[in-house]
């Protein structure tokens, strides 16, 4: 309903402009994290969707997802968030995919009522892997003998220095085959009229951003500002929320010396696997 008081304010002072939140989400998805290598969680991603979604006059919120994905949980718990704000603030939700949206990344994106992607952007990877490695004929040269003590039969399932177990495979991969199954059925409720009947579609590979547009995995290809001018008019203004940040970057609280040195030890220990993480997608 019109406001009959802006009617007596002159043009030139009037608000014509319109607002959208843009969160963006960079990274990969992990629990935790540190102030030095940015990754996806509930925690880090909730007090920035509250703030996006508390603003009044915005018609929606708009999330930028560049990701490889990571763990399933943390995916989907930001997904239902998103969700869960979207209905409760009655606002529209645009996803951007920017290089990368796959797996974990893709199943956030899937919280969009209308998701956007470059035509070179990588979508899709609709699956579940685990990896690791077998130390077994390593330790053995070297003359070392693994020695494991459990209460439980199945405690020390899947030991790389222990050989592997046909049936450790098999309870792993029927732990893959849930996890998968509740990955599919998200992105069938989120998408399910727009979906291509395609073999390859929940196999786990993934797809360029025109590839991903004739599968249903995305709606529309272009750049987020974009699309909010074509949606909401030439006077769009896109405000990013942002974390507040203290000295060095660093999250408030804490000492920044003591988090300084924390994050730098974590990063030592995470960068070769998130760098496997992109890797796989050739980025």
């Amino acid at each position: 309903m019109p406001n009959p008081i802006a009617k007596l304010i002159p043009k030139r002072f009037r608000k014509t402009e319109t607002v959208i939140p843009v969160v963006r989400l960079n990274g990969v998805i992990m629990a935790g994290g540190s102030p030095l290598r940015s990754s996806i969680n509930l925690a880090s991603v909730a007090p920035l969707l509250d703030k996006a979604f508390a603003m009044k006059d915005s018609p929606a919120v708009a999330i930028s997802v560049n990701s490889p994905g990571g763990s399933p949980v943390q995916s989907r718990l930001v997904f239902q968030r998103i969700r869960d704000l979207a209905e409760e603030k009655n606002k529209r939700v645009v996803v951007a995919c920017e290089d990368l949206a796959a797996s974990g990344g893709y199943m956030i994106a899937c919280a969009g009522d209308e998701i956007v992607a470059d035509p070179s952007s990588v979508v899709g990877s609709i699956g579940v892997v685990s990896g690791g490695f077998g130390f077994v004929d390593l330790i053995a040269r070297l003359g070392i003998e693994r020695r494991v003590h459990t209460a439980g039969q199945n405690k020390a399932t899947l030991d790389p220095f222990r050989p592997e177990r046909p049936e450790d495979v098999e309870h792993l991969k029927a732990l893959q085959l849930d996890v998968h199954q509740t990955f599919i059925d998200l992105v069938r409720s989120r998408r399910a009229d727009r979906l291509a009947d395609h073999p390859d579609l929940f196999s786990g590979l993934f797809w360029s951003g025109t590839r991903g547009l004739e599968l249903g995995l995305v709606d529309r290809l272009g750049d987020l500002r974009t699309v909010l001018r074509e949606t909401y008019g030439p006077k769009v203004k896109l405000a990013v929320v942002q974390q507040k940040r203290g000295l060095f970057g660093i999250g408030r609280g804490g000492g920044a010396a003591a988090s300084l040195a924390n994050a730098a030890v974590d990063a030592a220990f995470t960068a070769a696997e998130e760098r496997a993480l992109w890797a796989r997608y050739g980025l």
